[in-house]
């Protein structure tokens, strides 16, 4: 059986983000060969539980960067979303060890240029796809999903040979809803005046989760931060400049954004308060009861309530970002959309509109993982954070 992971420091900056990444890469192959069993993901609609359930370790796949995307793009169309191609491209290369040794690739029918490039991803690796509804107001939707939830334990049992028992799941969601709470917190203690954190903090300790094998450790390492956050904002030594503007960054998955958007904001006298995406404070907050009657169900229908996008209609993410902007005392609200994500970018014009109906500053901000509009970036920060001041 694998070893324990031990508890490391939590990642402050993007460079030591980077680092704890790299020291993972490092570890997964000693994972592996001790006993341990690896599936990747990709999206947060993907069930953990299950994953959890079968004694395996989830982890996210690499898809947050432009260094494989030449290679991909000698497979893939050119204009298709960069998270996508990153991760066809890591798998192409054979660059990311999280990827390589993965037993099992968990894709889901959220986009289309998803749905093909898993179809692509293969021939390369064993891929399950998950059947995602494209809607939650139908009455057949949760049954859908819910006979999706029971293939899918069927996989993993088959995969792995182990019968994943209801105790099983009951103790997964256990697990699961601590570090939900230790996450929950860790956002909260952003809402008092200054935040507790600086914005990449927040950013790279959230993402430094998809790629940690023992899930009670990182929620310790969580809620042993937030106790320093707390203790560092009663005595008042906490680093945050309080005449930093408030920013609420919301839109696609921004792991890729970390030093692009992330830094920007923080160089040009902005501090990111509340991240509002998929993976973000709205979802953190969505915990399973481990004592429902039918826990696959309950699992299932978790996860058929986060907000995406890909979703029709979406009001609740539309709802809840302006509950956040509340929450958090938001100065301004930036939009991130990933370039040739559709829905998103279409669903902007909604979130912009309901942003000038609160009076809130909102800019949509369309980019990619190149570094080839660095510049304009930091130009079009710049000046939407001086507007506010």
């Amino acid at each position: 059986m694998a070893g324990q992971t031990t508890i490391e420091q939590l990642p402050t900056t993007f460079e030591e983000f980077n680092e704890k990444r790299k020291k993972s890469f490092m570890k997964v192959k000693d994972y592996r060969e001790q006993g341990g069993h690896i599936v990747g993901f990709l999206c947060s609609y993907t069930p953990l539980e299950f994953i959890d359930a079968a004694g395996v370790a989830a982890v996210g796949l690499c898809g947050m960067s432009d260094e494989t995307i030449p290679a991909a793009e000698t497979v893939l169309p050119s204009n298709l979303c960069p998270l996508i191609k990153s991760t066809y491209g890591f798998a192409l290369t054979e660059k990311c060890p999280f990827t390589y040794f993965s037993e099992l690739i968990v894709g889901e029918t959220t986009c289309d240029g998803k749905k093909k490039m898993y179809e692509l991803l293969a021939d390369k690796k064993p891929v399950y796809v998950l059947q995602l509804p494209q809607g939650q107001g139908r009455a057949w939707a949760s049954d859908a999903w819910y006979e999706e939830m029971l293939l899918f334990k069927k996989k993993l049992e088959e995969t792995f040979g182990h019968t994943i028992t209801d105790d099983d799941l009951r103790q997964a969601a256990i697990n699961r809803n601590a570090l939900r709470r230790a996450l929950t917190d860790l956002y909260e203690v952003q809402a008092s005046m200054p935040p507790a954190l600086h914005g990449v903090e927040l950013m790279s300790t959230l993402l430094s989760g998809t790629f940690s094998f023992d899930i009670k450790a990182f929620t310790q390492q969580i809620n042993d931060r937030v106790q320093s956050c707390r203790r560092e904002l009663e005595k008042g030594t906490n680093a945050v400049d309080p005449s930093a503007k408030r920013i609420l960054l919301t839109g696609c998955p921004s792991g890729g954004l970390i030093k692009k958007v992330g830094e920007t904001i923080a160089r040009n006298g902005g501090v990111i308060v509340c991240l509002d995406d998929c993976t973000g404070e709205r979802t953190n907050r969505m915990l399973v009861d481990p004592e429902a009657d039918d826990i696959v169900r309950e699992i299932g229908d978790r996860y058929l309530r986060i907000n995406c996008s890909v979703m029709t209609p979406n009001d609740g993410r539309i709802e809840h970002t302006r509950e956040m902007v509340k929450k958090y005392h938001v100065d301004g609200v930036i939009d991130t959309v990933l370039t040739a994500c559709h829905t998103f970018n279409v669903e902007s014009a909604r979130m912009s509109a309901a942003m000038e109906r609160d009076n809130t500053p909102y800019m949509k901000l369309e980019t990619d993982y190149s570094q080839g509009d660095s510049a304009q970036i930091d130009t079009r920060i710049a000046a939407f954070i001086e507007t506010i001041s």
